[in-house]
């Protein structure tokens, strides 16, 4: 085998699998039988690349388009977020990043793409301007469906370290999590304070539009500034019902040490919403626990297993998810 078309196949694959995506998505492709994937060292063709079967007997034939609404699991339109207010019939300038992925994608003048601002709803849009560093969508229709839970969750997580933080906010944010408030804990191993601590927060909400662009939420979760437990506590005892989140919601905090069980929660969503507590690596002190349930946290237990941070937060939320019908 020669190593060096060996070696080609990933990068060959990256430039020739975009080309073939935009195809699906135009309804050019031809149908598979008129195509087939070259092997590496087979009949002189590299790894990936795509050629037609030679002539047979009815190589006169022209081969028929694919239909879009006939493939049975063709890729979505692409979805991007946008912070400008968007109204069908108005022409969108689309942001920098947004150009940036357009180009990734080798998208090109006339595609479809799916354009949301997080206020509920997204628009199907046509690109009709695309240049090197500009691109420019007409709004078409707008679809008023939104994907949200029965039910509004807040998770008041720990700072994870490493990128811990980042895998947890991204799965929570596709499990319908409706509000992100980091924690500093006594326990924490990750501080950060100042500069630091507003980058990093920028960087989470950068996160959660990314993962509802992927996961098809149209509404942009938001990422809270980091606090410390204490004083978030201590706010939290004294919020005003109308005004400030929390106060009145459902409060359940996750503990090893908990007595109550995932099964005894309620059947039903409550119509006021949840908030869900959850220590970093090491979990939460004793102190802040007990400070926890002066404010109403019902501790709650996961059975006998140690669950990592990371894993207890996400498996709540797909448990609640599937008892609430946030499915």
């Amino acid at each position: 085998m020669d190593r060096r078309r060996f070696k080609s196949a990933p990068r060959l694959l990256a430039v020739r699998l975009p080309l073939l995506m935009r195809d699906i998505r135009r309804g050019s492709l031809y149908n598979a039988a008129q195509h087939r994937i070259c092997r590496c060292g087979q009949s002189g063709g590299r790894f990936g690349e795509v050629r037609a079967n030679r002539p047979g007997p009815d190589s006169h034939r022209q081969p028929r388009p694919i239909s879009l609404s006939n493939l049975p699991n063709h890729p979505p339109m692409p979805r991007f977020f946008v912070t400008a207010p968007l109204a069908v019939g108005e022409l969108c300038i689309l942001p920098e990043a947004v150009v940036r992925h357009v180009q990734v994608l080798r998208l090109q003048t006339g595609d479809m793409i799916t354009l949301f601002n997080g206020e509920g709803g997204a628009y199907e849009a046509e690109l009709v301007g695309l240049e090197k560093k500009h691109a420019s969508a007409q709004l078409r229709s707008f679809q008023a469906e939104d994907l949200e839970p029965p039910y509004s969750l807040t998770l008041a997580q720990g700072v994870a370290g490493g990128d811990k933080m980042d895998w947890l906010i991204e799965k929570a944010v596709e499990l319908g999590v409706s509000r992100v408030l980091p924690l500093t804990t006594a326990k924490s191993v990750v501080r950060l304070q100042g500069e630091r601590a507003v980058k990093r927060r920028d960087h989470w909400q950068a996160l959660t539009r990314a993962a509802c662009e992927q996961c098809g939420r149209n509404r942009v979760p938001q990422v809270e500034p980091l606090a410390d437990l204490r004083h978030w506590l201590a706010a939290l005892a004294q919020a005003d019902g109308t005004s400030k989140p929390g106060n009145g919601a459902l409060k359940l905090m996750l503990s090893p040490r908990g007595a109550q069980q995932f099964d005894t929660l309620p059947r039903a969503a409550p119509s006021s919403g949840v908030v869900l507590l959850i220590g970093p690596e090491g979990g939460l002190s004793e102190t802040e626990e007990d400070e926890a349930r002066a404010c109403g946290f019902l501790a709650v237990g996961l059975g006998p297993r140690i669950l990592r941070t990371e894993t207890a937060g996400i498996a709540v939320l797909a448990a609640l998810a599937a008892r609430w019908g946030g499915w």
